[in-house]
């Protein structure tokens, strides 16, 4: 499985992310490119603790839902809610100048894998996770969106 474990796997990322522009249209969804970059750079920004959110977590999410997202080889299926903190459409962070957005995310992500062993991170949903099933949502979590732009 992948994971932000593997450097290949964070470089795989790293390269899908150069060739995500501007005015790239989603396969699926109602997020702008951009909007996307933010969404993401949201979402590191809320597991390493500097932007706060809500925690939707419930058994069924903190348990079931999290075994599936984090160990089933199939795709995260396509428009499941985030909590508003997050969601481009509800309150998460605008967009602003692309090339900048991006930078916050590369920076972000950069910050994520580099914290990952932090046992103080906390995800919104699942809770806390172990560093490998960190890695692995990261990764996910990631090669989603990615893949909602055809990348």
């Amino acid at each position: 499985m992948k994971s932000l474990l593997k450097a290949e796997a964070c470089a795989q990322l790293e390269r899908r992310l150069a060739a995500l522009g501007p005015d790239a249209k989603p396969l699926w969804g109602r997020m702008s490119a951009a909007g996307m970059v933010c969404h993401l750079t949201d979402t590191f920004h809320t597991v390493l603790g500097t932007r706060p959110t809500s925690h939707a977590n419930t058994w069924f999410e903190r348990t079931v839902v999290r075994l599936i997202a984090l160990t089933s080889p199939l795709p995260w299926p396509k428009g499941v809610a985030t909590v508003a903190e997050i969601d481009q459409e509800r309150g998460g962070t605008p967009p602003a100048d692309f090339a900048a957005d991006l930078d916050r995310l590369r920076a972000a992500l950069r910050e994520f894998v580099a914290r990952l062993p932090d046992r103080r991170l906390s995800h919104p949903i699942f809770g806390p996770l172990t560093t490998a099933e960190w890695g692995r949502w990261g990764f996910r979590h990631v090669d989603h969106h990615l893949r909602q732009f055809g990348l």
